[in-house]
């Protein structure tokens, strides 16, 4: 008996076989797991340095108001001195001849106003006996006039020379440090030479530029907080913070044209003298931050100077979202645009995905990222 080829057999047996060699239909991978955050609200502060140059709230040059010979010098430099205390002695002796030659020039102008002042008094009497006439009594009024008159300049030239004899002996006008003492014992010194310098140093000013932004942000902020605001700290040269918190006292009252800059001024204890005239800093001006969106710098990454993040969706796949960040802290981004809070965003392996990528997320709590960042 003849058997008939049957085609569908045949073409079962033959997908049979394919399917056999090739192992089955192909499972789709598994997706990823990538760990992810949520956005978290903070409340945080934000630190601004400026640099600044200390200067004390004293500071002025002591100078010579007369020439002489530099007979003695009683401080030394550095050295404490208290308001009155005798710094510097130039040599008297032509100046306290100048005075015996004025008190001497006193006497005798004196003496001729008594004088003059007798014959007055006897021309009057004579003139109302009808014995002088009224010219002679007018010139007894222009001689004793007279007198007088040299009496009040030879007064002011012994009170000259008085002050010139004071000017030989150079006193502290304020408690202070002695800076620099460039002439010595026995030194030809000028009227107007430089002495030395004191500085009183109980507090010290602070003066640092700060931009119109800033300044004006700085402006807003203490309309919120005009106590606060005003609380500066000091960065000293070898990075240490001085232990005395500061006060801004003031602003100019302009914006430099060619800096775009405006300038401030602070105020600073300084009860252990630390600080110098001259010295150099920091100014830290810290911000309260309020209730802020804050992520991890390691969740950002930028296309075209642009920010950008991956949120995830409830369906676990990712979005590519742009967003804005108005603060640097260490390692975060304060978060003004872009993001609400509680968003889901791809904290690590960003380079392994893409738009639209859906993922298996590993949930790790910002708290614990905060932790593990801090310390770093």
């Amino acid at each position: 008996m003849i058997k008939l080829f049957q085609p569908s057999l045949y073409c079962s047996a033959v997908c049979f076989l394919l399917l056999a060699c090739t192992g089955g239909p192909e499972t789709p991978p598994a997706p990823e797991t990538i760990p992810v955050t949520r956005v978290i609200s903070i409340d945080t502060n934000l630190h601004t340095d400026y640099v600044a140059e200390i200067a004390a709230v004293q500071n002025v040059e002591i100078r010579a108001q007369v020439s002489g010979y530099l007979e003695k010098i009683f401080a030394d430099e550095g050295q404490y001195v208290r308001e009155g205390q005798l710094l510097f002695k130039i040599n008297e002796a032509g100046y306290r001849e100048e005075l015996n030659r004025t008190k001497a020039i006193y006497r005798i102008a004196a003496s001729e106003a008594r004088s003059a002042e007798i014959e007055l008094t006897n021309v009057t009497q004579l003139f109302w006996k009808n014995v002088v006439s009224s010219t002679e009594l007018e010139i007894a009024k222009n001689k004793f006039a007279s007198a007088n008159a040299k009496v009040e300049e030879a007064l002011a030239n012994e009170e000259a020379a008085e002050h010139k004899l004071s000017y030989t002996q150079i006193r502290a006008p304020f408690n202070g440090f002695i800076n620099r003492i460039p002439f010595k014992i026995g030194s030809l010194i000028d009227e107007g030479s430089l002495l030395t310098s004191i500085s009183e140093n109980n507090h010290v000013f602070a003066y640092f530029d700060v931009s119109e932004k800033e300044y004006l942000a700085y402006a807003e902020n203490s309309l919120k907080d005009s106590t606060g605001s005003k609380k500066v700290d000091l960065i000293l040269a070898d990075g240490k913070m001085h232990e005395q918190s500061g006060r801004i006292e003031t602003i100019e009252g302009e914006i430099d044209g060619s800096t775009g800059n405006i300038a401030f001024r602070a105020r600073f204890p300084n009860p252990d003298k630390i600080l110098k005239h001259g010295a150099s800093g920091k100014v830290r001006m810290t911000k309260r931050l309020i209730n802020v969106l804050a992520i991890p710098q390691k969740a950002t990454f930028e296309i075209q100077d642009k920010l950008y993040v991956y949120v995830v969706n409830k369906d676990n796949k990712l979005e590519i979202r742009n967003v804005t960040a108005s603060h640097r802290l260490s390692h975060l981004f304060i978060i003004s645009k872009g993001l609400k809070d509680k968003d889901m965003i791809v904290y690590e392996g960003i380079q392994n995905v893409g738009d639209g990528s859906v993922i298996n997320p590993r949930f790790i709590a910002m708290k614990e990222i905060l932790k593990e960042l801090a310390s770093k």
